[in-house]
């Protein structure tokens, strides 16, 4: 009897960790400015090349979010996002050793246009047994109907 409730105790925790984990970013170090929040980062975008993407639809999100969670089981829940208020803006790194981490930030806004810069970011020191990782962030800003550019920094 004792060791049926350890085992049932040790599934029900490990259960919500998978929770923490998928949400982990909605906790962490958010962008400097307010208009742009972090709500996912993470190691394995299923992508090969850096790509930006500007999301104004859930469909467009659904679409990036079953390309992620093509090899995760259980998959990273979809965010619930009002795409009447808000966007989704993703960056991907593409291939990097591990360790690092895309980031974004809002560099400059005039009356027709937000220039986003990004950036990747080390966070962790690399070792000789180096892992090849595609890394990326999923950030939401309001709705705007300026143009985005982005600023690719490498």
């Amino acid at each position: 009897m004792r060791y049926l409730l350890l085992f049932t105790f040790a599934l029900i925790i490990s259960c919500n960790g998978q929770k923490k984990a998928a949400m982990k970013g909605q906790n962490d170090v958010n962008s400097d400015d307010e208009r742009l929040t972090l709500i996912l980062q993470d190691n394995y975008s299923g992508g090969d090349v850096a790509e930006t993407l500007i999301i104004r639809d859930a469909k467009a999100l659904n679409s990036f979010y079953s390309k992620v969670n093509r090899t995760r089981k259980p998959g990273i829940p979809v965010p619930k996002i009002d795409f009447s208020k808000e966007m989704i803006l993703i960056y991907c790194t593409g291939e990097q050793t591990n360790g690092k981490h895309a980031r974004l930030a809002i560099e400059e806004e005039s009356e027709k246009e937000v220039i986003i810069s990004t950036s990747v970011e080390k966070s962790i020191k690399e070792g000789p047994n180096a892992a090849l990782t595609s890394p990326f962030s999923v950030y939401k800003m309001p709705l705007t109907q300026k143009e985005i550019s982005f600023n690719i920094k490498k």
